[in-house]
């Protein structure tokens, strides 16, 4: 039976999008070492994406954009992504796991919500990973177009040093519009 565990990374920042991944581990391949993607290092996060998408037996990346979360909400937006995650899967698992208390509407796959899932989970945990690195790659790039703002270091997050940054420098397009702060930076 193929379960695929699913999560997200990206809800809290003011900035770009909410990415969601879905793993289907190889039980004859195991991959030691993983855990929810925000109990790990860096270092540690960067190895076991590798490892991931190279064991795994299915997986999938997939976002929605910083506009569709203004259009829809970031709860919806981050229901979508995990739908196009899991739609996207190589291999079409019997179960999706999800890691938090709510299933994502429109996966005609038999659905579990696992609150605390990404700790509990290998296949949650893979997930967690794939996703937090992805979105982390995401605001590194995002990071070098726009060097002002420490995308970087603080991944969009409403940070002291984000917040001195949008003072400073303005709202840039990959906002998050429909967030109170950046309104707020808006004069909204």
């Amino acid at each position: 039976m193929f379960v695929a565990g699913v999560d997200e990374a990206g809800r809290g920042p003011l900035v770009g999008s909410v990415v969601a991944a879905a793993v289907i581990l190889d039980p004859n391949n195991p991959i030691e070492g993983l855990n929810d993607s925000k109990k790990l290092t860096e270092k540690k996060r960067e190895k076991l994406f590798i490892e991931i998408k190279e064991k795994a037996l299915a997986w999938s990346i997939a976002e929605a954009t910083h506009t569709e979360i203004d259009e829809m909400n970031i709860l919806q937006a981050t229901f979508l992504a995990m739908r196009r995650a899991v739609e996207n899967l190589k291999t079409t698992p019997h179960k999706v796991i999800v890691d938090g208390n709510q299933i994502p509407k429109g996966i005609e796959i038999a659905c579990e919500a696992i609150v605390g899932g990404d700790a509990t989970h290998a296949e949650i945990s893979a997930a967690s990973i794939l996703a937090k690195v992805t979105r982390d790659h995401q605001m590194k790039t995002l990071d070098e177009l726009y060097p002002d703002y420490g995308f970087a270091k603080h991944k969009g997050y409403p940070t002291k040093a984000h917040f001195e940054a949008i003072t400073a420098h303005g709202v840039i397009d990959q906002h998050r519009r429909s967030y109170a702060p950046v309104k707020k930076a808006l004069g909204l």
